[in-house]
C-alpha cells in the first residue's frame, strides 16, 4: 500500500507527530505536504484537497492522509473530486468504522481543534484501528453485504456526478495548479508513480 501525507499550512507543525504516528503501519510513506521544513509554498486546504485528488486519480497512491485545523475544510476540499472517498477521523472508533463500513481512500484529521494533551497517542491509536482489518468488510456483519452494495452504488455515483478528472485540470485556475506542483516532494511522487498522467 502506498500511503500520501497531505498537510496544510495551518497543520503543518502536526506533520512530524503524523509521519511517526505512521511508522507501525506497513505501507510505503509519501511525505508529500508542507513539512514546516520552511522552504515550501503556501498549501491551504485548497491546494491539499486538489493533491488528493490527483495522487487517488492517477493511481500514484491508495490512500491519502490529509487534514486541516479542524479537518472539515480538507474534507470538502477532497469530496469535490471524482473517486475520492475521505472521512472525517477523531478517534480511533471513528477510524476502524470509517475502514469497515466506508472503505474510503482518503482521510482527514483535525490537526489543530482538540489536538491537545495525548494527541500524538490519538493518532497512534487511529491509525492502529483503520489498518487493523481488511476495509470495506461491513460492520455489524448482518449489514456488510448492504454496506459493500452501497459502496458500489457511490462509486457509481462519484461518476456520474463528475467530470473527466484531465477535463477538470483543464478547467482550473492554472495558478492553483502551478502552486500544486511547485511543491517539489509532491511533483516528485506523481512522475514517479501515476500509473494515469494527466496534463497540467
Amino acid at each position: 500500500m502506498r500511503i500520501a501525507v497531505i498537510n496544510e499550512v495551518s497543520s503543518q507543525d502536526k506533520n512530524e507527530k503524523v509521519i511517526r504516528a505512521l511508522e507501525k503501519v506497513d505501507a510505503e510513506i509519501f511525505n508529500v505536504g508542507m513539512t514546516g521544513a520552511g522552504n515550501e509554498p503556501e498549501l491551504t486546504y485548497i491546494h491539499t484537497g486538489l493533491m488528493a485528488g490527483i495522487a487517488l486519480n492517477s493511481g500514484a497512491v491508495d490512500l491519502v492522509i490529509g487534514g486541516c485545523g479542524t479537518g472539515q475544510g480538507f474534507l470538502i476540499s477532497a469530496m469535490q473530486y471524482p473517486n475520492v472517498y475521505c472521512g472525517l477521523i477523531l478517534d480511533s472508533l471513528d477510524a476502524w468504522l470509517f475502514s469497515q463500513i466506508n472503505g474510503g481512500n482518503c482521510v482527514s484529521l483535525a490537526l489543530n481543534k482538540g489536538f491537545g494533551w495525548a494527541a500524538d497517542i490519538n493518532l497512534d491509536y487511529i491509525f492502529e484501528k483503520l489498518f487493523a482489518d481488511p476495509m470495506g468488510r461491513g460492520y455489524p456483519p448482518h449489514r456488510a453485504e448492504s454496506q459493500q452494495a452501497s459502496r458500489a452504488k457511490l462509486a457509481e455515483v462519484s461518476g456520474a456526478s463528475h467530470k473527466d478528472f484531465q477535463e477538470i485540470l483543464n478547467n482550473l485556475d492554472p495558478a492553483l495548479i502551478k502552486q500544486v506542483f511547485s511543491h517539489k516532494p509532491f511533483k516528485e511522487l506523481i512522475e514517479n508513480h501515476a500509473k494515469v498522467r494527466f496534463i497540467y
